[in-house]
């Protein structure tokens, strides 16, 4: 009995192969995220790599949890890589933005690109609480820092991204008006927008170059 509870429990949980095959089946979705965190090809093909390795390792990962769990090793993967806190928060032109953007599928150019624009921490915390819906906590504890600077880079971020991608939020007279058009959002618009590469299985080419 003591050995059937055993087995039982050990098959549980998520092994190598498992994480090797959600690799196989969601390389275009994780790379996209790598991607947007790092902001660089080579970078995000490291973060990827990384997240494999990690994620094999043999820890004990519940199967349900497996797929989160591997995107949780690619985020600290790339955190580790571009320790986002220790750079400027000023924004630079991103170098890499217009080479990469050929391996981007065509519907998200305009959100992807907005958002390897923000600075290195902006950014992070953007795609970590807004794309992938960690609470501030989880992102204070990831990112190394109190969780008011959450809250601020994520509104710096918002504050741009309304800008770059041409969006506006309604004054409150426009709001309590009941003719006016429902308000363009930011983050609703860009989630929905990447929402929909997540949900698609594979493209028909691969973001690796």
């Amino acid at each position: 009995m003591a050995q059937r509870k055993k087995k039982v429990g050990a098959a549980a949980y998520a092994t190598a192969a498992d994480f090797k095959q959600i690799f196989t089946e969601d390389i275009n979705s994780f790379y996209l995220l790598s991607f947007l965190l790092t902001g660089n090809p080579e970078k995000a093909e490291q973060c990827f790599v990384a997240g494999i390795g990690e994620s094999t390792k043999g820890n004990r990962v519940f199967k349900e949890w497996a797929r989160s769990w591997a995107r949780r090793t690619i985020m600290q993967s790339a955190i580790r890589l571009i320790a986002p806190r220790d750079l400027a928060v000023t924004t630079i032109p991103n170098p890499y933005v217009a080479r990469a953007m050929d391996n981007v599928p065509l519907i998200l150019h305009a959100e992807v690109r907005a958002i390897l624009e923000l600075a290195p921490f902006e950014r992070f915390v953007f795609v970590m609480s807004v794309l992938e819906r960690y609470s501030d906590h989880e992102c204070s504890i990831l990112l190394g820092c109190p969780q008011r600077d959450i809250v601020t880079a994520r509104a710096r971020a918002m504050r741009q991204l309304v800008t770059l991608l041409g969006l506006k939020h309604k004054s409150p007279a426009e709001a309590s008006s009941k003719d006016s058009a429902p308000p363009e959002d930011a983050e609703a618009v860009i989630e929905l927008m990447i929402a929909q590469y997540f949900a698609t299985p594979a493209w028909s080419r691969s973001l690796f170059p």
